[in-house]
């Protein structure tokens, strides 16, 4: 993630972790979805395809750590949904 992305980032409203992830999308309330490469295929997959379905942009992050970090959290996260 670019500085200037994740100062946009750590502004805008998320939803932080798997399942609140996919609520978002599924609900229509993310824009943009971040997950984690070295988190769980199987808890990723299902969500890159599910932002596949819904038209969601997805970006890749290189650790769960550096995604927790992002978000102002002190654990990892595996996936976060930027909301509208």
């Amino acid at each position: 993630m670019k500085s200037e992305e994740l100062e946009a980032f750590k502004r805008s409203k998320k939803a932080i972790g798997a399942k609140q992830t996919v609520r978002a999308v599924e609900k229509g309330l993310a824009i943009k979805v971040y997950l984690a490469e070295d988190a769980d295929k199987r808890v990723v997959a299902p969500i890159a395809q599910l932002c596949s379905q819904k038209e969601v942009e997805v970006d890749d992050v290189a650790t769960m750590a550096e995604l927790g970090k992002a978000c102002g959290i002190e654990v990892a996260a595996a996936a976060v949904a930027v909301l509208k």
